[in-house]
């Protein structure tokens, strides 16, 4: 199966200038039956920088010449191919990107926007195809086909826009409108030479309107080998899909640059789908279907982030937690503000996310102008409390001179066990619970008793999953970390480690150093934590990369698999990836129930389980057809 993915390559190629039968041959060796779609440079028959010459028959007749060659050439291989010539048409000479496969010549798109300041002299030898209105016929090198502004279904979801260098580069970009018509891979033939700072201004351009458009961008740029007189050319080849830069040949080389990637089809779909401003348009643009086989795909030239949400560059990393750390502590401060609280209440376990709560609490009365002390924090010690969590709550409590309280629970919990008729030595669901609603009944009492604000701690992984108490720690008056997911919450805390002083520091990196676990079973006889999250209901990493891709994109079981196969790369067996992905998905549907009544929370990022916001979905949903 292809699962939604269509394999595209950008060439930079060895050319001579105004040679078209020794540039066939390269545009022929770069021909690969593994890509399904390959894209040239611009004018890339001829060469850009041919200048007067373009207006010569010999010239015009060796590139058609070329042409017929190459697209003979393609015949009985499954791979569309775009190359650039320039094309007599009526009266006026077009740059023209010419759409070919297995023999044939499904279209030809002129270059709208024609460069004519500084170096570029276009209009002097190019008309505009802006004068197309629609698309006509035309007999070209003895192939019937259609000029003017296209797109191609090539199959397979697959969509087939096109741009010429300048048309990138302008305000309204050509492929702006073509993705409105159903576009979702656009390709530009550049021609587009290099000084100081251009080529982190070109990859940005590429980026941006590949997010803008939420589309797949292939771009292939001159070689080295159209340099001449004051300009020289690198060969950038870039390919982007919705704003991530997939891969980048070699700038300045001097061989055939040949880049590779396998663009998600599936997903930009997807993304489209719950964008309502890409509704169909239907004007102006010409449309033509195709087929190519693209039954199978790999994955060899896809990278897939094995934590998505969690940048892998440290700078970046470090950014992204930053940002975040505001998010969170500008909602809440606004939260405190408009409820006229006169602080927070937070229960302090010991472990990551109520450690991260309590310092976003920390941060938010910094902007409020107000004392840490005016932040009550509650630590509850119950039947699996160890020594590490309790004293490392009590000791950051104190460190961020919080105002501190001890609440054991231990007592009402058995006073409850007795009153409900619950064996206490019978350590099931009901035992656990009674603890984490217990302790939610002293924060809110405490909250009210002290008008102050209940501060949640539970993040998206665990509402993902289910693994709270409902009507425990699963509720409170405004959740701080309910769309931030476990992977991201450590770096968080640690963001916050490498700020600060060191006896703060130093019991931090103690809790990123301790095992995730609600403590509500006994400790081991070594009196350290024995109920571990991780060991119950599977590694977080593996479910925060299944969280990302099921809601953000809708994708299927049969894709997360192959798609976290690809992301992890046998640090789990393919058996324990399909065991924890079908825990997953059955958890996450069960457990709607508990996201419909969540409290309100800030959203930090692209993936949110807000029910009054980014995902909708029945308490009462069935399963079976996800699993």
């Amino acid at each position: 199966m292809n699962y939604g993915f269509f394999r595209v390559a950008a060439a930079s190629l060895k050319l001579k200038v105004a040679n078209p039968s020794y540039n066939k041959k390269a545009i022929d060796k770069a021909v690969s039956e593994d890509v399904r779609l390959l894209v040239t440079p611009e004018l890339s028959i001829t060469g850009y920088t041919c200048a007067d010459l373009f207006f010569t028959k010999a010239l015009q007749q060796s590139a058609g010449e070329a042409l017929k060659d190459i697209v003979e050439h393609s015949k009985g291989k499954n791979i569309a191919v775009v190359v650039g010539l320039p094309v007599a048409f009526y009266n006026s000479l077009y740059n023209c990107a010419v759409v070919l496969m297995n023999g044939g010549i499904l279209g030809i798109v002129p270059k709208t926007h024609i460069a004519n300041y500084n170096e570029f002299y276009e209009k002097r030898w190019f008309a505009s195809g802006k004068q197309f209105e629609a698309c006509q016929g035309i007999n070209i090198y003895g192939f019937e086909t259609k000029i003017g502004n296209q797109i191609f279904d090539l199959g397979g979801g697959a969509v087939l826009g096109i741009e010429i260098c300048e048309d990138l580069w302008v305000p309204n970009p050509p492929s702006s409108k073509l993705v409105q018509h159903g576009a979702n891979i656009i390709v530009n033939l550049s021609a587009s030479d290099e000084y100081v700072s251009k080529a982190e201004y070109r990859r940005d351009l590429i980026a941006n309107q590949s997010a803008r458009c939420i589309c797949g961008y292939v771009y292939a740029g001159a070689s080295v080998y159209e340099s001449t007189t004051d300009l020289v050319f690198s060969g950038a080849t870039l390919i982007s899909e919705n704003g991530s830069i997939l891969a980048a040949g070699e700038r300045f080389s001097r061989d055939n640059v040949v880049t590779i990637a396998d663009i998600d089809i599936e997903k930009l779909n997807s993304l489209r789908l719950n964008n309502m401003s890409f509704e169909n348009s239907s004007d102006g643009i010409g449309f033509s279907k195709h087929s190519i086989d693209n039954k199978n795909n790999d994955l060899k030239y896809r990278f897939v982030d094995p934590h998505p949400f969690v940048p892998a560059d440290d700078e970046k990393r470090k950014e992204r937690c930053r940002e975040i750390f505001s998010i969170q502590a500008a909602g809440l401060a606004k939260r405190v503000e408009h409820v006229g609280s006169s602080g927070a209440v937070i229960g302090i376990s010991g472990g990551l996310d109520s450690t991260l709560a309590l310092l976003v609490a920390v941060e938010a009365m910094k902007l409020l102008g107000k004392s840490n002390s005016d932040i009550l924090g509650i630590t509850m010690p119950g039947f699996g409390t160890t020594d590490r969590t309790y004293n490392n709550a009590i000791d950051l409590m104190k460190c961020l001179g919080v105002t501190v309280k001890e609440i054991s629970i231990k007592n009402a919990c058995i006073q409850h066990m007795k009153d409900i008729e619950h064996d206490a030595d019978i350590k099931d669901i009901t035992y656990e619970n009674t603890q984490a609603r217990e302790r939610t009944q002293i924060l809110f009492d405490m909250a009210n008793k002290h008008g102050k604000l209940l501060v949640g701690t539970g993040d998206l992984s665990e509402l993902a999953m289910g693994w709270c108490t409902y009507n425990g720690d699963h509720t409170s008056m405004y959740g701080v970390n309910a769309s931030v997911p476990k992977t991201l919450v450590r770096y968080l805390v640690e963001y916050v480690a490498g700020i600060s002083e060191k006896k703060t520091a130093d019991i931090l990196y103690d809790v990123l150093d301790t095992p995730v676990s609600p403590e509500l079973l006994p400790p081991d006889e070594n009196g350290k934590i024995a109920q571990k999250t991780e060991e119950n209901i599977g590694p977080y990493e593996l479910h925060d990369f299944f969280l990302y891709h099921f809601v953000r994109f809708g994708f299927s079981k049969e894709k997360l698999q192959l798609l976290a196969e690809k992301a992890f790369n046998r640090k789990y067996e393919n058996e324990e990836i399909s065991k924890w992905l079908g825990v997953f998905l059955k958890r996450f549907f069960i457990s709607q129930f508990k996201r419909s009544c969540i409290p309100d929370s800030p959203k930090v990022g692209s993936v949110s389980l807000s029910p009054r916001g980014d995902w909708r979905m029945p308490s009462d949903a069935s399963f079976s057809a996800f699993i």
